[in-house]
């Protein structure tokens, strides 16, 4: 088997890089690390980029283990392209890379020329005497590396390594090497052999499980990443990039509508603002889009999108039992991001006496809560009112109700004597400081838990993702762990 050293994948790489200068323009190129395999496509849509924005695009073919072995050793680069996600996976564990925008996919065939001379029907015919195959490197590309990861489970790959007459680097070369007749039969990925008429594909169902994810991911020491994000968007784009793929026989992946500065709408329950917006915020500056926030009670948004059919494109909830309501209008399980206590808060030197949940109900009291019918705050406190059997004598206490917990502790806050106590999140009252004191509520139901889903019918929904994802980098958890939220991230099944 061909066997490369660290310096001869560095050269390999060098080499795959056509060093053409496509574009007069003055803008800083970007520079591509693409897998050999993806060429005819990445090509296209490169060359359709620059002529449309006159942004140079420098294109760096090879391996997909070479690459990446050179984007590891140089730190250089904005954009990689490898032919299978498992070499992003590689790419992550090293910190390389940043957001990823899923592209198409690829399957492993046998490629043989037109006719079927050597009669290939099976993976035994692979092996007959006289039957030469050619295979792509499995330590360097994509469509070698999920072969024999397909054929070691069908305890076929040692026969077939061994009668190999041929290793080459690239998936590409593999496919020439049969056009010209220097192997009978090679192992391909199907785009790649659809663009040589001369060949025909025959499929192996041992080969059923090698089948590649094309993701495009930006690095993460790209100098300019804002650029570097909008060719990948506008390459993994429904109406841009992936029709190049789709008319050159790749099967592609579902892709946004493409837009040079899109926007995209998210609900939002009023309890999250002040531990996202700086995340949206840079989300909109990395991403060159504009997100319209609006932020209410989940129930009053509920409303709006049952009775008002607004659809947004994402939904961030105060309390995971108020995206069921909506739960056809969006993607899967709503995914947890963080979660809050409830607490009552008081004013600070708790002339009262106020210590526990009951203590509510004593009569003269004047009582703030959350509107049960606008909020999930006003929901949630409802039901542990009704758990601890004091609705009755709250309700007779009750001097206001708002949509949100914000206006609760303002109003305790700002105009004292109006208010005895008022139920809120400990994140709303964590911003009162030292004006209020804060009382644990010890009962069933005191905490709400946050989540996150994609719009069913959004256009933007692999960049709703990348939103979600931004929720969920350590970054962003310092913010909600310094507004007062547990921080629990969970990744997306959807």
């Amino acid at each position: 088997m061909l066997k490369l050293t660290l310096a001869g994948l560095l050269v390999v790489a060098a080499l795959g890089c056509d060093g053409r200068s496509r574009s007069t323009s003055s803008a800083t190129p970007l520079r591509v690390f693409c897998a050999a395999g993806l060429k005819p496509a990445v090509e296209k849509i490169a060359l359709e980029y620059e002529k449309t924005y006159k942004v140079p695009v420098e294109l760096q073919y090879g391996p997909s283990q070479t690459l990446l072995a050179s984007i590891a050793v140089t730190k250089s680069g904005d954009l990689y392209i490898p032919g299978d996600d498992s070499f992003l996976a590689l790419a992550k564990e090293k910190d390389l890379i940043a957001e990823t925008i899923p592209a198409a996919k690829m399957a492993v065939v046998v490629a043989v020329r037109a006719g079927n001379p050597k009669n290939i029907q099976s993976l035994a015919d692979l092996s007959r005497s006289g039957v030469k195959l050619g295979i792509p490197n499995p330590d360097a590309a994509a469509a070698g590396k999920l072969a024999r990861q397909a054929l070691q489970a069908a305890v076929a790959w040692d026969e077939i390594e061994a009668r190999a007459a041929v290793f080459k680097p690239t998936v590409n070369d593999i496919a020439a090497d049969v056009k010209l007749g220097a192997v009978d039969a090679g192992l391909v990925f199907d785009a790649v052999a659809r663009q040589f008429p001369e060949l025909e594909i025959v499929t192996l169902p041992e080969l059923t499980p090698a089948v590649a994810d094309v993701s495009v991911a930006v690095l993460r020491h790209s100098a300019q990443p804002a650029a570097a994000l909008r060719f990948a968007r506008y390459l993994a784009a429904a109406d841009r990039g992936l029709k190049q793929f789709a008319a050159l026989g790749y099967t592609v992946a579902e892709g946004d509508a493409w837009d040079e500065s899109p926007e995209i709408l998210l609900y939002s329950g009023a309890v999250n603002r002040v531990a996202v917006e700086e995340t949206l915020r840079q989300f909109e500056a990395r991403e060159g889009c504009r997100i319209t926030r609006v932020y209410n009670g989940c129930g009053i948004l509920v409303g709006q999108m049952k009775t008002g059919g607004a659809r947004p494109d994402a939904y961030l909830t105060c309390d995971r039992s108020f995206a069921s309501p909506v739960a056809d209008l969006f993607l899967g399980e709503p995914v947890g991001v963080s979660e809050t206590d409830i607490v009552i808060v008081v004013p600070n030197d708790n002339p009262k006496g106020i210590r526990e949940l009951r203590d509510l109900a004593k009569s003269g009291l004047r009582v703030g809560w959350a509107n049960p019918d606008q909020s999930t705050l006003g929901a949630l406190t409802l039901r542990m009112f009704e758990q601890a059997d004091i609705v009755a004598p709250v309700k007779a206490n009750s001097v206001m109700q708002t949509p949100t917990g914000d206006l609760l502790v303002n109003q305790l806050r700002t105009s004292r004597g109006s208010l005895d106590a008022v139920v809120a999140y400990r994140v709303n009252a964590i911003k009162a400081g030292s004006d209020v004191t804060i009382l644990t509520v010890n009962a069933p139901g005191a905490r709400a838990e946050q989540t996150f889903s994609v719009g069913a019918k959004s256009k933007h929904k692999q960049m709703v993702r990348r939103l979600h994802a931004a929720l969920l980098t350590a970054e962003a958890g310092q913010r909600y762990a310094a507004a007062g939220f547990k921080w629990n991230p969970q990744p997306r099944r959807d």
